[in-house]
């Protein structure tokens, strides 16, 4: 008899593990209120392909996802990985508003080469026509699969399969809302066999450089929407507060307006130390922001196509690292 391949089945709750009053309930529902191994208890077919093992990490709705949830899940996977060599990889139950960051975090931080998938759902477990038991069951195929080793962190939802690094929720309620804007999708979950077709370029997982061992308090980095007309309270209060870096979720290119250039300078001019790290990023969703000698002057470095919220994470590891902007500079070029 032919052995299945060990997955894991990490839940840390969200829309995939929500109920509501009625199955006709999509948007009014309570997230969080079944466990990872009710979850899986409504899919048996998921046996078949894999010998499942379950942990609840936490219960919560995404949006109360916390950086100290994401460092003990990266360190227990990376355990589960370093004391199992039969493991084939590790899947993620989670809410889809901070999935993403998760993901990304994760695709930093794990120290491995297997497969960790973070899966989650549009509807809630109760709903009709839920999303969430075939999306549960292709992220353990993927999880499975040998062909999905070294693609680094993935999120398969809709029967697609994305890497951590570009992918973004787009969409509030349809069951396609995870995209990667321009780059496109890794491949896809079909019935016969998990597909790729693409894979990242950038640094991430068994080849990063960002190790959590010793680190027991991340860096505190800030995002600030630039937009027509914004006040530039929100700058202000974060330079006074000592935080250590700063992301502009820009327009455009990385732009910044005339008042927000002068408040730049002037926070460059000031004797307070340490100043933040500032980094100029997009709002559009796709394409880099490359670097512009009058905001290079300044020391407000790119973020190349990195969204605010991942630019924020990736500048956090950073940080934790050095404070030498060339050094931060060379992070964002090959992550």
């Amino acid at each position: 008899m032919t052995r299945l391949p060990r997955v894991w089945v990490l839940s840390t709750g969200g829309t995939i593990a929500g109920t509501g009053a009625s199955s006709t309930h999509l948007s009014e529902y309570k997230a969080s209120t079944l466990l990872g191994s009710e979850l899986l208890a409504a899919v048996p077919e998921a046996h078949r392909f894999a010998d499942i093992r379950v942990e609840q990490v936490v219960n919560v709705a995404s949006p109360n996802m916390t950086v100290e949830v994401w460092r003990s899940l990266a360190l227990r996977i990376d355990a589960i990985l370093r004391a199992d060599p039969d493991v084939a990889g590790v899947v993620v139950t989670h809410g889809t508003s901070t999935l993403e960051e998760t993901a990304y975090f994760l695709h930093l931080t794990v120290r491995h080469d297997r497969p960790v998938v973070l899966v989650g759902a549009q509807r809630p477990a109760t709903a009709i026509s839920a999303d969430g038991p075939l999306n549960l069951l292709n992220a353990i195929r993927t999880a499975a699969a040998p062909q999905a080793r070294g693609k680094g962190v993935l999120v398969v939802m809709n029967d697609e399969i994305n890497g951590a690094r570009d992918v973004t929720k787009s969409s509030t309620y349809r069951v396609e809302t995870f995209r990667s804007g321009e780059l496109g999708f890794l491949g896809y979950v079909d019935d016969d066999r998990v597909s790729f077709y693409n894979a990242s370029t950038r640094r991430h997982t068994a080849d990063s450089e960002f190790d959590l061992a010793g680190v027991d308090a991340f860096p505190r980095v800030e995002i600030v929407a630039s937009y027509a007309g914004g006040s530039l309270a929100p700058l202000h209060a974060l330079v006074h507060e000592g935080v250590d870096g700063i992301v502009f979720a820009s327009p455009g290119a990385g732009s910044l307006s005339d008042a927000e250039v002068a408040a730049v300078k002037a926070i460059v001019a000031s004797d307070a130390s340490p100043r933040p790290v500032l980094m100029r990023s997009t709002r559009t969703g796709n394409g880099r922001v490359t670097n512009r000698a009058a905001f290079d002057a300044l020391g407000i470095l790119p973020t190349d196509n990195l969204s605010p919220q991942k630019a924020r994470i990736l500048l956090m590891l950073a940080l934790a690292r050095t404070s030498d902007p060339a050094q931060i500079a060379r992070i964002f070029s090959e992550y």
